[in-house]
């Protein structure tokens, strides 16, 4: 089982599960002394450093990867960037580079696994999040790129059917990451949040993985977490009218602020 982004978070804590429970894992990230570390503890697992962003340099980490271990089952397209980006004000950049981390890492990602996984027991997984059905201020670049995350998922689970093998997407609220963490550390969303610390309050990080366990487990369509999500996301267009409409007192202060800051991505880029 392959993923990506183990280096920390999501990536990590499912590493050590799906190693705790019997899968042999490989692993793929930015910061090689996280990496080692969770590797180490996984086991010894196979691990090299990549960037999603570099196709070329990804896939061939991946083919050395499956080579190592004669094969592949499943691959989990989690390595993903955050950073707070007002529509009107925000620096382009941001956009840019969340788009080349999110959907281009997420669609190398998946090309260059998707030839090893293209069997009958094959599974691709791709992390949206709740982003992708329900968009807040101040995430606009984050919010796009997690929809076109979900809808290459979709397309490509539609095209790998006649392989046998399956494709999901996961979809999750704000869980106890450092990405969370970090991502809403600003004055800007200080200032929107509605009542809690985040948005929708912060989930423990073991609801996430437990969710990613099963769906990998049943080669789910769906992965989601907290347990709200699932029912929320057929109703997204109702959702996100009324998110708008509790959120709408705080948004110009919240904008303003956000045109003054220039927060960091909630994992340093190369």
């Amino acid at each position: 089982m392959l993923i990506t982004g183990a280096a920390r978070g999501i990536g990590a804590a499912l590493a050590r599960r799906l190693h705790r429970r019997g899968a042999r894992v490989l692993l793929t990230g930015l910061e090689p002394e996280l990496l080692a570390k969770v590797a180490a503890e996984c086991g010894d697992a196979p691990w090299l450093p990549a960037d999603v962003a570099d196709r070329a340099g990804l896939a061939s980490a991946i083919d050395d990867l499956v080579e190592t271990a004669g094969g592949l089952d499943v691959v989990v397209a989690n390595a993903g960037i955050a950073c707070q980006w007002p529509v009107l004000t925000g620096d382009p950049a941001v956009l840019e580079k969340t788009l080349q981390v999110n959907v281009l890492g997420t669609y190398n990602t998946l090309r260059a696994a998707g030839p090893h996984i293209s069997h009958p027991r094959g599974y691709a997984l791709a992390v949206a999040s709740l982003a992708a059905a329900v968009r807040a201020p101040l995430l606009g670049a984050y919010s796009s790129s997690k929809a076109a995350v979900e809808a290459l998922g979709d397309t490509l689970r539609v095209e790998l059917q006649p392989t046998g093998a399956k494709v999901g997407v996961a979809y999750f609220a704000e869980l106890d990451t450092d990405m969370t963490h970090r991502g809403f550390d600003t004055r800007a969303v200080s200032a929107m949040r509605t009542g809690g610390s985040t948005f929708t309050g912060v989930t423990p990080l073991k609801a996430g993985i437990d969710a990613l366990e099963s769906g990998i487990a049943w080669r789910s369509r769906r992965v989601y977490a907290p347990r709200w999500v699932g029912p929320l996301l057929p109703a997204r267009a109702i959702a996100q009218r009324v998110f708008e409409l509790l959120i709408a007192p705080s948004v110009p202060e919240a904008v303003r602020l956000a045109s003054e800051e220039r927060p960091p991505f909630t994992t340093p880029q190369p």
